[in-house]
């Protein structure tokens, strides 16, 4: 059983900042390709960022400047960090991983976590 808690999320003013943190726990042999998504009202899900294992970041259209995605793999985690935040921010962002779960070949799925809050009040 695998798990991915996001944390961190809340209500924060224009222009301020916000980390938010996803841990995984579990059956973990491996942990890959990690990501973060987001889903305002009414919007489709979007990819905000994804970092490699070995540290490599990348970032979803326009949000480069102001979020940094980054890992701890002693603690299985990944982090967020949001400056200069804008209300089009608000958003339910979600964790994403694609963990191997046991030795040999195969054994790679996909997991989500299950969200978390984020607002941003004008």
């Amino acid at each position: 059983q695998v798990q991915l808690v996001e944390s961190g999320g809340g209500l924060v003013q224009t222009g301020g900042s916000l980390r938010i943190s996803c841990a995984a726990s579990g059956s973990i042999f491996r942990l890959d390709n990690m990501y973060w998504y987001r889903q305002g009202i009414g919007k489709e899900r979007e990819l905000v960022a994804g970092i490699t294992s070995s540290g490599m970041p990348h970032y979803g259209d326009s949000l480069k400047d102001r979020f940094t995605i980054s890992r701890d793999n002693a603690k299985n985690t990944v982090y967020l960090q949001m400056n200069s935040l804008k209300p089009e921010d608000t958003a339910v962002y979600y964790c994403n991983a694609n963990i191997k779960i046991r030795a040999g070949t195969g054994s790679i799925y996909n997991y989500w976590g299950q969200g978390t809050q984020v607002t941003v009040s004008s």
